[in-house]
């Protein structure tokens, strides 16, 4: 037998283990460790004689892996060194990016905090970077202007009733105490109860008017579309009109421009529309005056106007006059009954809001006033609006 001396420090092989390489057609590798403690990997297979084919002869070699596992130790070590500086860095890092991504959802929770009635203004910039954090913002944007409008509306329509209530209800309590003290015949204590019942009535329109106009802001319930021509609609409500024009003196035309202007519209709401605009237009048309209603058709657009020759509206007001209780006075002039209350070109505002339209005012002091509403003919799918039982067509 014959080897290095390498080899023979990992001890010579056990001849069973050597019989068993012979006999077996591969290789066999196998790691050992010489006397210093250094391993070796040992690959043994056999070799055929020259002379004798049929001889097999037993053959070792092997590498020292000293080196191999080193490296491999070495290698270990740091990568143990490494994740342990990764994981603490990573947490670090993480901990401060997460903190920066929650500092928008944190602002919206703190401005949500300090939302009030007395701060709806209350709003979060966005930061421009379009990601989910300002979808977010202009979510929670979006749903506070709609609390601080429903917010307003609410406050308006207190403020609304408790300064038009104020004054008929003053009025009826010192007509009543008046006649406590000082009626002493029949007559008498019935005029102050007639007076009494004539504010009382006017309170009633006053509440059912606000009530109807709170429902139509609020969208309580659906519009009751169905296929109507306007030019029918118009033509029905003007010929209403038209004893009521002939005792004020005032010429009423209806001008038909277009022979057909029909579309998916609330029959109820349209009529009322089209009333408070000729009631509006006939109060303030002096005797001899004239209201002209015109109806054109301009592509999927219905153009309806109503225009009259009356006192007409200074520049000041015409921003004002769709407001609730706005009632255009000259100098010195006191609101009175026989002006209306001031809710019926809000309905009107409204109820072409309701249709997705629009509705413009041209007016000059002296020379008349027009009211333009353009109305889509194609328009959507019924929206909120107010609820028609009960309720007067016209609402001045």
């Amino acid at each position: 037998m014959e080897g290095s001396s390498n080899y023979e420090s990992l001890g010579l092989n056990n001849p069973n283990e050597m019989r068993a390489v012979l006999q077996t057609n591969g290789a066999v590798v196998r790691d050992k460790t010489d006397t210093d403690g250094t391993p070796y990997l040992i690959r043994a297979s056999y070799i055929n004689g020259e002379q004798s084919p049929d001889k097999r002869f037993y053959v070792a070699i092997g590498t020292s892996l000293a080196a191999s596992r080193g490296i491999l130790n070495q290698f270990t070590l740091k990568g143990v060194i490494v994740v342990l500086l990764i994981i603490p860095t990573g947490c670090i890092m993480g901990w401060i990016f997460a903190g920066r991504a929650l500092t928008p959802v944190l602002e919206v929770a703190r401005t949500a905090e300090r939302i009030s009635g007395s701060n709806l203004t209350l709003r979060i910039p966005v930061r421009g970077a379009g990601d989910e954090i300002d979808r977010l913002i202009e979510t929670f944007n979006q749903m506070i202007d709609r609390i601080e409008i429903n917010f307003n509306q609410v406050r308006q329509f207190s403020t609304d009733v408790s300064h038009e209530l104020r004054t008929p209800i003053t009025v009826v309590r010192g007509q009543l105490e008046v006649a406590l003290f000082t009626a002493q015949t029949v007559e008498q204590y019935r005029d102050a109860i007639v007076d009494s019942l004539a504010d009382i009535e006017r309170l009633s329109q006053i509440v059912r008017a606000l009530l109807l106009l709170s429902q139509a802001e609020t969208g309580q319930v659906i519009l009751q579309k169905q296929h109507l021509d306007l030019v029918e609609v118009a033509a029905g409500i003007v010929d209403q009109f038209q004893i009521p024009a002939e005792g004020a003196e005032v010429t009423l035309q209806f001008l038909e421009h277009a022979p057909h202007c029909a579309g998916e519209f609330d029959r109820v709401q349209i009529e009322r529309m089209l009333s408070n605009l000729l009631s509006n237009a006939m109060k303030f048309t002096p005797s001899g005056g004239q209201v002209r209603v015109s109806i054109d058709r301009r592509d999927d657009m219905a153009d309806i106007r109503v225009e009259d020759t009356g006192e007409g509206i200074s520049p000041e007001h015409l921003p004002h006059i769709f407001d609730r209780f706005y009632r255009v006075r000259g100098a010195g002039e006191q609101a009175s009954p026989e002006k209306g209350l001031g809710l019926g070109l809000s309905f009107v505002a409204w109820i072409v809001r309701a249709h997705n339209g629009t509705v413009d005012v041209e007016s000059e002091p002296g020379k008349g006033t027009k009211f333009t509403v353009r109305l889509p003919l194609n328009s959507p799918v019924s929206i909120p609006q107010i609820d028609n039982s009960g309720v007067p067509t016209s609402v001045a």
